[in-house]
């Protein structure tokens, strides 16, 4: 007596919940503006390889340190700019030798009564390595840096510095980017030596 009461138990919640699904299913697919919505629907096919590229821990450390490298160089553009320092916060972005290079470079200019303006263009950005298995996830971020219109002026007159003619402003740059508890953070800046 008691099985067959269990059985009608199950029963009666496994009925409940096909028709749960039921009613969801067609809420789902009812358009409350009368608007044909097949229109607007994406095949399943194209919507499966975002959400498998979403799950997958390489793919999500790729986009995260090419966005986090980007911020970088947005604050390094702040940190060269201004000749007190204090409105970049480069530690947000960057650690290890990336941070200290950085601030050191920029401390010579802004001693030198120099400081940059403009913009830095990336272009081409790409994961050539990533590695999420250890403690510490990293990639290593490969991309073409333009630093033509990042301009080096006299602080005080704002005039542009004279530099040498033949020098790289468009270049091969190899980046390490790791993960942080923080956040990601550029740990080295390697240029290439050859143009792009």
């Amino acid at each position: 007596m008691k099985r067959r009461a269990h059985q009608s138990a199950v029963h009666n919640v496994a009925a409940a919940w096909l028709a749960l699904c039921g009613v969801l299913a067609l809420s789902a697919c009812s358009s409350s503006d009368g608007k044909d919505e097949t229109a607007d629907e994406s095949p399943p096919a194209a919507q499966s390889p975002t959400a498998s590229a979403a799950a997958d821990p390489q793919e999500t450390a790729k986009k995260e340190a090419i966005a986090a490298y980007g911020a970088y160089w947005r604050e390094m553009e702040r940190l060269y700019g201004d000749p007190s320092g204090k409105s970049a916060h480069l530690d947000q972005y960057a650690a290890s030798a990336a941070l200290k290079n950085a601030e050191a470079d920029a401390k010579r200019a802004h001693d030198r009564g120099r400081i940059y303006t403009g913009r830095v263009t990336l272009s081409g950005q790409t994961v050539t390595k990533v590695d999420t298995s250890g403690t510490i996830s990293n990639a290593t971020v490969s991309s073409c840096l333009d630093i033509g219109k990042w301009q080096t002026v006299d602080a005080k007159t704002k005039k542009p510095v004279s530099l040498p003619e033949n020098r790289l402003t468009k270049y091969v740059i190899v980046s390490t980017v790791e993960k942080y508890p923080e956040g990601w953070r550029v740990t080295s800046d390697e240029p290439q030596g050859k143009s792009c």
